[in-house]
């Protein structure tokens, strides 16, 4: 019976085995509630077992667990079987699991790389149209013609000169101007929507190693003002030029000057000092010279950071007179190998022409004689006698030789008179034949200012020989202010009737008088009027200058100009601006003579050793030029010193107090002892004088003319020499006896202990007592120690 059952119980079994094996999990899955019991009703059913190669839940043996001995020990084998089996299928559900795992990580794999694909497409895209837009202009410019980003390269693809042009403009893409627009010299030319134009093109090179470039913005609308910004930060080189900046900057990347017209001015109220150019020079071999029609605004590190940025703007005073019906802005760049080739082929060649046998005495005598400046800060304290006594003062010191004596405007009653005071020298035309027969020359001072106060102020109004009023049909004429004069008008030299009347005025003195020659004191820009307007428009109020110099040129004898914007014709010197005496005062003297040689004026004349004036304690809320200053008592005796011996190497030496003023026996040695220097230097200074009326080179000139690439040379700014000839380094600070010395390349004989020294190198801690100052002869290069 049990068999049977048995038999039975395997049939019905094998009715139930589901193929292939690894089905039976989801068949049992949906029909498991068939084997299982009332009481296990709610137990989750068990994993089947395999039993005689068939698998089975383990329902039935609970079902069934009366089987015999013979089907226990069955079961036991089954389950056995099963556990073994289960075991050696283990490895392969890791490897799949892995394989999944592998199947992943390849997924990540290319859906990061399908990425990447699609970015550097996009990103290739991207390039590829900043190329397009980013395009070549004349082999080395770079121009970005939506963001306007340029760049200059040099012939190794270097960064010579970068910068945004246009950066009063949006960012928006222009497109070519329309042919009526185009130039017929080739330029290439952009216009952004109806704003601006810009054209480009290839410029005329003052030699074979240079090369140019010219950029015009032409607004296009009135209150759009072209400006655009270059980077002169430290890392893209040292710029200089400009003039003289109102903190005394020789590195113009040091400066801080908000945008303003580019005019000349008074350094104590205004951005810029008495003598410009427009023309600026990188160290790394880039030059930018601007146009002189153009309204040019300039500023330096303002707060669009480390740039020089240069506007066209007209305004209300300096860029009145417009010379085109909206703004424009146009300037070249030039590059060359090196700072001092590209300098060097920039200058204005050969002062020659024109010049006299005269004039060309002229300059000698003021390299080889003192300049006598008569001190007399007020009109009563210049007389016959003070001149008379002064210059016997010089005759005693029996050292130094006689030269110019030069009597300030004080020779007159009122600015404006040119006439002397007969009360204040009534025999003057003696005096002067007594100066002149014991080696002295003798120099008035004239301006263009005419006092209302002076008789000659209604003469020059009949005739309309003044600047006028604007828009007043030259009926008004237009007042401005001048030194001590709080009221004056100014003669309009561009009126051909101005000339003559002037001359004639000029002669009437000399039929007096034998005067040698004038110095010629036409303030700044500042003091022309504010509405001022001549018989013929000026670009800016410093056209005056240029218009005075071309038109008494042969009709007055000139050796100085107080101010200027272009080289005046010599035996001209330009003067630096007056100076405060004091420490800070002669510290600024260097600088100065650096910064006026680098924008092309070879001819400087220094103010007086010891300083011109002495500045006010109290703040003044005007301009200082419209104020006559006590001159300065007498200096500080280490002040006048240091200054003396500074002065002792500069082309033009200068006096006001005299070194026997002192009554010093010390003041007095040091004096004389300079004075030898004086004449060891003197060949030094004429023959770099011809070096440039030849080729427009200063005299005095920055260290980095010798050696364009020791950057070493760049940022001095308390040594400077003469020609390529000597090192001067005075002691500029009060109380020092000692200072770091740099000597470019080379072999340099000290002016102190006549020993030699290589170039190339620091010299620390040098020793210079206060009888002392150091300097360095340059010695021919085969020199041997």
């Amino acid at each position: 019976m049990v068999n049977q059952c048995s038999v039975q119980r395997e049939c019905e079994m094998e009715e139930f085995v589901v193929e292939p094996k690894y089905a039976t999990f989801s068949h049992f899955g949906q029909t498991g509630n068939l084997f299982r019991t009332k009481r296990r009703s709610s137990i989750a059913p068990l994993p089947a077992l395999r039993l005689n190669d068939k698998e089975m839940m383990s329902n039935d043996f609970d079902t069934h667990s009366v089987l015999s001995n013979q089907a226990s020990i069955t079961s036991v084998n089954s389950l056995a079987s099963l556990l073994k089996e289960k075991m050696q299928n283990v490895p392969a559900i890791i490897r799949k699991k892995k394989r999944e795992t592998k199947d992943y990580k390849l997924r990540v794999f290319v859906g990061m790389l399908f990425l990447i694909i699609v970015f550097l497409v996009g990103y290739a895209y991207v390039m590829y149209n900043q190329k397009l837009l980013a395009k070549s202009y004349f082999e080395s410019i770079k121009f970005h013609k939506k963001t306007r980003n340029f760049r200059l390269l040099d012939g190794k693809g270097g960064e010579l000169l970068t910068g945004v042009l246009g950066t009063s403009l949006n960012i928006e893409q222009p497109y070519n101007c329309l042919p009526k627009d185009l130039k017929d010299d080739g330029s290439v030319c952009y216009e952004w929507n109806s704003k601006a134009r810009l054209y480009m093109n290839l410029a005329k090179s003052p030699g074979p190693d240079i090369k140019c470039y010219s950029f015009q913005w032409e607004s296009l609308l009135a209150d759009l003002y072209p400006t655009d910004c270059f980077d002169v930060s430290e890392e893209r080189g040292f710029w200089y030029g400009g003039g003289l900046t109102k903190g005394i900057e020789y590195i113009l990347g040091k400066a801080t000057i908000p945008a303003g017209p580019f005019v000349t001015g008074d350094i104590n109220m205004h951005q810029w000092g008495n003598a410009l150019k427009r023309y600026f020079l990188n160290s790394r071999g880039v030059a930018i010279q601007v146009d002189e029609k153009t309204p040019l605004y300039v500023s330096v590190n303002t707060d669009s950071g480390k740039r020089l940025c240069l506007q066209g703007k007209n305004d209300k005073f300096a860029f009145v007179n417009q010379q085109t019906r909206f703004p424009e802005l146009k300037y070249t760049v030039c590059s060359g190998p090196d700072m001092k080739t590209l300098h060097n082929g920039l200058m204005q060649k050969s002062l020659w022409d024109g010049l006299t046998e005269r004039d060309n005495d002229v300059i000698k005598s003021l390299l080889r004689e003192p300049v006598w400046q008569i001190p007399a800060s007020k009109q009563e304290d210049l007389t016959e006698v003070a001149i008379y006594n002064y210059t016997e003062s010089i005759i005693a010191l029996g050292y130094l030789r006689l030269g110019h004596v030069l009597v300030n405007e004080f020779w007159q009653r009122t600015i404006g008179d040119f006439r002397l005071d007969s009360e204040r020298f009534p025999t003057l035309d003696e005096t002067v034949n007594i100066l002149h027969r014991r080696g002295f020359r003798v120099s008035f001072m004239i301006q263009p200012f005419i006092s209302t106060e002076s008789s000659n102020f209604r003469e020059a109004v009949a005739k309309k020989l003044l600047i006028f009023e604007r828009e007043s049909e030259r009926s008004i004429p237009a007042l401005t202010r001048y030194k001590s004069t709080t009221s004056a008008g100014v003669l309009d030299v561009t009126n051909n009737a101005s000339i003559p009347w002037l001359a004639e005025q000029l002669k009437k003195i000399s039929e007096t008088v034998e005067i040698d020659s004038y110095f010629v004191d036409f303030g700044t820009a500042f003091n022309i009027p504010r509405y001022y307007q001549c018989s013929q428009t000026l670009v800016n109020p410093d056209e005056y200058k240029n218009y005075f110099m071309e038109r008494f040129e042969g009709t007055l004898s000139i050796f100085g100009v107080s101010s200027a914007i272009s080289v005046p014709r010599p035996p001209a010197f330009l003067s630096l601006p007056p100076v405060n005496s004091s420490w800070s005062g002669l510290q600024s003297i260097i600088p100065t003579m650096l910064s006026y040689g680098i924008i092309g004026f070879p001819f400087l004349m220094p103010g007086p050793v010891g300083g011109d004036f002495v500045l006010p304690t109290q703040q003044l809320k005007k301009m200082y030029s419209y104020y006559s200053f006590e001159l300065p008592p007498l200096p500080d005796k280490e002040l006048y010193i240091r200054w003396l011996q500074l002065a002792t190497f500069l082309p033009v030496l200068r006096f006001t107090h005299l070194p026997s003023e002192y009554r010093d026996e010390t003041v007095t040695v040091i004096a004389k002892e300079l004075a030898d220097i004086r004449q060891r230097v003197l060949p030094l200074l004429e023959r770099f004088s011809s070096i440039a009326m030849d080729e427009g080179l200063p005299i005095i000139r920055p260290l980095w003319m010798l050696d364009s690439t020791d950057v070493n040379c760049f940022s001095i700014d308390d040594e400077f020499s003469i020609g390529d000839g000597m090192i001067v380094a005075p002691v500029l600070k009060k109380g020092e006896t000692v200072r770091e010395v740099y000597l470019p390349q080379g072999v340099w004989k000290d002016g102190i202990d006549e020993s030699l020294r290589k170039g190339s190198r620091w010299i620390h801690n040098y020793h210079v007592p206060q009888n002392k100052v150091a300097y360095f002869i340059k010695m021919p290069d085969n020199t041997r120690f």
